[in-house]
């Protein structure tokens, strides 16, 4: 190197340096647009306390006498029971198919995410006719135990808090049971062997050493399962449960008081937070490591006789109960109600309206997402960090506080520009965003803003910051940068956004409600409707199309969650980690 020149290279090491340490004026206009998506997500919460402080008049009094105890209590324990389920089912099938195997493993694998395609309002929709006095199974077990009348058979009522419960769990557990795959995954066998080594049997390895250090894991998939269960509507609703969420419902269309709905959502959101806290408390001072390079993972041990069935059982019921009962249901009622009478005539609406929404709010949620995860990377500012995560905490906002709290900004700008162009034009252009699908879209990106911007942010931080770098001293400015460089090697990071983007946006229902416009009707709400008013086979064609709809994302996590699995197989081998220890693996 003695016989080279480094003096340029010195001297652009050195503007280099010098632009890390003074921000461009481009840096901070990315940090800029950041500020401004974060003050349009936090209006709905301004637009909350505006209405709250507004005050209810008569209302008030009722609901904290007639409506908040007992939506408070019912969705304490909804969320209870939810939690606990979720962890039992989610942590012990993460544990059986990562540690173990028996007959039909390799399905269970992937075929434990399949209700994560079931939104919680068609499941609900689907198991109130199924086991309804005169639905297949009741009917079923009177000819088999040769009861005639309906009300002779005992049978669990499905409208009720458990019923709910039950149902919530067997459709949400997969948020639980994917993170702490993952984990198990990546957890070394020399802590799970030393244990054995000690005396300590199967289930005592799984309670003390596996399941404390799968916390982190499992409080992070609790908590997006008990968020999901807080922001349902549909389930609850046709269950006759009075949640917090029902009560915002109720309040603002049947009440029509918005001020009593947004004093119940000032509620829920106290709950949100709760959450957040309890999961970050949990995860307080603690460090859980993952397997080292020098560690070897478990190898799946061998399970025979009763053992085998028992697991195969264990992980065969919440696909039974979660997936292929509601699904089989809708694909059986869908063909009685094309043959009879063909498909619906406003289906294709339907579809057409769904889709335009979703693909509308995919767009405007990528190109958002696109603006907060890019201004983390380039900006120097200590307070970007903090600027995009706020501005991603839409998506612990159940939907239907976001639409009452979105309604008073949006109200007001409808009516500033409607009085503006009455004054100076004379035309009455009405209620621009509020009559329109604007602002459901709106409600639509700051839900789900955390979905694109969090998968844009992983593909950025796999672009090596050298790339800038060089980009930059060259003379690139920050954008050309981005359109050039980080845009086609992200491709694929934004695709996998916009597709869990797309099909949230299309099973969404609370915000849908609460925001749609006039005669304008999704599948979600079309569903809605014929569920409320008890004609289950005409509405099962919409939910069978949000169910196919759902699939697409469980099928890439499923292609994915095997990915894991067989890359970490390959590593063993390859690297002669999985030696013999004289051990029966665990």
């Amino acid at each position: 190197m003695a016989g080279h020149d480094l003096r340029p290279m010195t001297v652009a090491l050195g503007h280099w340096r010098a632009e890390r340490v003074r921000p461009a004026g481009a840096d901070f206009g990315w940090l800029a647009a950041s500020l401004l998506v974060l003050a349009i997500v936090l209006m709905p919460l301004g637009g909350l306390v505006y209405f709250a402080l507004r005050g209810s008049g008569d209302v008030w009094p009722n609901l904290i006498a007639n409506v908040l105890p007992n939506a408070i209590r019912t969705t304490v324990l909804l969320l209870l029971g939810v939690g606990v389920l979720t962890t039992v089912i989610g942590v012990g099938t993460a544990w059986l198919v990562t540690m173990f195997r028996f007959p039909g493993k390799r399905v269970f694998d992937w075929a434990l995410l399949l209700p994560l395609a079931v939104p919680t309002y068609i499941i609900a929709y689907a198991y109130l006719d199924v086991m309804h006095p005169i639905g297949p199974v009741q009917t079923t077990l009177r000819e088999i135990l040769g009861i005639t009348r309906p009300r002779d058979l005992w049978f669990p009522e499905i409208r009720s808090l458990h019923g709910c419960i039950f149902l919530l769990g067997v459709v949400l557990y997969p948020y639980v049971y994917l993170p702490v795959r993952a984990l198990f995954l990546m957890q070394s066998a020399a802590t799970l062997e030393v244990a054995r080594t000690l005396g300590a049997n199967r289930l005592r390895v799984f309670l003390r050493v596996a399941v404390p250090l799968a916390r982190p894991a499992i409080a992070v998939g609790v908590s997006l399962a008990l968020m999901e269960a807080l922001n349902d509507i549909g389930a609850s609703e046709f269950l006759g449960i009075r949640t917090l969420t029902v009560a915002v419902y109720t309040t603002w269309v049947v009440r029509l008081s918005v001020e009593g709905a947004a004093q119940i959502a000032l509620v829920m959101l106290a709950v949100v937070f709760a959450l957040v806290l309890t999961e970050r408390w949990a995860r307080r001072r603690r460090v859980f490591s993952a397997a080292s390079r020098r560690h070897h993972a478990a190898v799946p041990q061998p399970l025979s006789g009763f053992a085998a069935f028992g697991a195969t059982l264990a992980c065969f019921l919440p696909v039974f109960f979660g997936f292929l009962i509601p699904s089989s249901y809708l694909v059986g009622s869908s063909w009685r109600r094309i043959k009879v009478a063909g498909l619906p005539s406003a289906l294709p609406t339907w579809i057409e309206n769904s889709v335009t929404l979703a693909a509308v709010a995919t767009l405007v949620a990528i190109l958002v997402g696109l603006v907060l995860a890019y201004s983390l990377r380039i900006s120097k500012s200590p307070a970007a960090p903090a600027v995009v995560r706020l501005a991603s905490i839409g998506y612990a906002v159940p939907g239907t506080v976001l639409a009452v709290g979105l309604l008073v900004p949006l109200a007001a700008l409808d009516n500033s520009v409607d009085a503006f162009m009455r004054a100076t034009f004379g035309i009455a252009t009405g209620l621009i965003l509020t009559g329109s699908g604007a602002a459901l879209i709106l409600a639509y990106v700051i839900r789900f803003l955390a979905i694109s911007a969090g998968g844009i942010e992983s593909g950025l931080a796999k672009v090596s910051p050298h790339l800038d770098m060089a980009a930059r001293s060259l003379g690139s400015r920050p954008a050309k940068i981005l359109a050039t460089i980080h845009l086609p090697l992200i491709s694929p990071a934004i695709a996998a956004a916009a597709m869990l983007v797309f099909v949230d946006v299309m099973k969404e229902l609370p915000a849908t409600l609460l925001l749609q416009p006039f005669n304008f009707t999704t599948l979600a709400t079309a569903l809605y409707g014929e569920a409320k008013r008890g004609t289950y086979e005409d509405g099962s064609i919409a939910a069978l199309a949000i169910v196919a709809v759902g699939l697409i994302p469980v099928i890439v996590l499923a292609r994915v969650n095997a990915g894991m699995g067989l890359s970490r197989r390959r590593k063993q081998i390859v690297t002669g980690d999985a030696v013999e220890t004289g051990m029966a693996p665990l």
